[in-house]
């Protein structure tokens, strides 16, 4: 009888701990946005917006609940802490924040400011407080990634067919190029990183209790007030000793720092990152491959496209497709990193383009630098191609050089005219997130022509009398 009572009490114990499992689960899940219930001192938002907006329109076009589902970041092994922000919350704000070019912190504001923008992300009532804090805007973006956000650049190219912006049609023949997606860093010489390099090994060395022999501060300072008037006034000789001055004195206290904390295995893991970054600058030759251009990016490259206004830019390679008849719809964004050749991305390309938009590309144009590419299992036309053209297909490939303008406007218009996320993983995400602000854009331009057409028929039909 007690081994039944044991048994019973065991049993009762274990779902009623599975109970409270499953309510603290669903606690932790991100909240909702709520709609149903209404306020008795407010209005709705959907009853003093104008209904023919074209954000308001749009808002009503993406398939949030969908979204929701698939970006259901809740881990079922991690059952404590704060619940997460509501997912079209932070979505939407991603979404306006690239589609109108802000940083984090001025797309939280606007986001008080403009209640279109709160209705696009879901709110019915006017909200007067900051719904989240700027820096869970970068913690979403990582939780994300790159992967998880090509679903956002999918969605925007399904409601560009939803709202007949383009054809499923056009899906099939893309333009491709690439471009440089310049990063957040100052133009780097080797006097700049070297004074960079020093002033973390004495900030690292002062944090640690480290006695260095001497710092350099003041030292280095006149030296660099010196340095700048020779290349001011073109004096090479003095600029050059004053650099060498500076290599010595950088090196200095790079051995200084090897040596007090070679016997320390913990400061040797602090200390390995600026160390080797420090000995890389002072030993690398102009003609030497695989530079550090910037301390905290070390994965930025030079990269040489020909222009004539800027003959190096320092980012990352960006590959851009976009549908070939339509309206500059773009299907897919790949930042790509150790500047490959034109050629050997477009294969990667195509295939981005076909996972996003669930589209088979028949017809690939792209410029004379992606000879050699090696695609087989669609055609590629290459601009100044005279075998096996067409009348018809040299009309279609004098439309290839119509990405450059849409280069242009992404990069003026939706940030990707400078990356200020840290990585190669935060070029990835600021290329698609982009991208994707780029193509609502676009719908919504279309959504407003369309509208004015549509007044245009009506008024035009329409007998006035006075």
């Amino acid at each position: 009888m007690n081994m039944i009572y044991s048994f019973a009490r065991i049993r009762y114990k274990t779902y009623q701990n599975l109970a409270n499992y499953k309510t603290r689960l669903a606690a932790m899940r991100p909240t909702k946005i709520e709609t149903t219930q209404l306020d008795l001192f407010k209005n709705q938002l959907s009853v003093q917006l104008n209904p023919k907006h074209e954000l308001y329109k749009l808002s009503n076009l993406i398939p949030w609940d969908r979204l929701e589902k698939e970006f259901n970041l809740h881990d079922e092994d991690q059952v404590a802490g704060r619940p997460s922000k509501p997912v079209r919350l932070m979505l939407g704000i991603m979404l306006l924040q690239n589609m109108y070019n802000l940083s984090d912190e001025n797309a939280v504001r606007m986001w008080v400011e403009n209640p279109y923008w709160q209705y696009f992300c879901g709110y019915n009532i006017l909200q007067w407080e900051y719904p989240i804090d700027p820096s869970s805007l970068t913690r979403w973006r990582n939780r994300l990634g790159p992967e998880s956000l090509e679903k956002l650049l999918s969605m925007s190219v399904d409601v560009a067919v939803e709202t007949g912006t383009i054809e499923k049609k056009d899906l099939e023949n893309i333009i491709a190029d690439t471009t440089v997606m310049p990063k957040n860093i100052e133009y780097p010489t080797d006097a700049k990183l070297l004074e960079k390099a020093r002033v973390r090994m004495v900030k690292l060395a002062k944090e640690h209790n480290l006695n260095l022999r001497q710092n350099y501060n003041f030292v280095i300072k006149k030296l660099l007030r010196r340095l700048g008037g020779y290349l001011h006034a073109k004096q090479m000789k003095r600029a050059q000793k004053e650099q060498k001055t500076l290599r010595t004195l950088v090196g200095r206290i790079t051995r200084d720092c090897e040596r007090q904390v070679a016997n320390d295995a913990k400061l040797e893991v602090i200390f390995k990152d600026i160390l080797s970054q420090s000995n890389h600058l002072l030993t690398r030759k102009s003609k030497d491959k695989n530079k550090i251009y910037s301390l905290h990016e070390p994965s930025v490259d030079c990269i040489s496209k020909g222009k004539a206004h800027k003959k190096y830019e320092f980012g990352t390679k960006v590959s851009l497709t976009i549908c070939h008849r339509a309206k500059g719809i773009i299907t897919s964004a790949l930042a790509i990193a150790g500047n490959p050749y034109d050629g050997h991305t477009l294969s990667e390309a195509i295939n981005a383009s076909e996972r996003i938009t669930n589209q088979k590309v028949k017809k690939a144009f792209v410029d004379k630098g992606y000879k050699g590419h090696g695609v087989e299992n669609t055609i590629v036309y290459i601009s100044g191609q005279r075998k096996d053209i067409t009348s018809r297909i040299k009309k279609a490939m004098k439309r290839r050089q119509a990405i450059e303008p849409y280069i242009g406007h992404i990069k003026s218009e939706c940030k990707l005219g400078l990356s200020r996320l840290k990585g190669i993983v935060g070029d990835k995400i600021n290329a698609i997130l982009s991208a994707a602000a780029y193509n609502l854009k676009l719908i919504m331009n279309h959504l407003r022509v369309l509208f004015l057409q549509i007044l245009f028929c009506i008024f035009k039909n329409t007998k006035f009398t006075y």
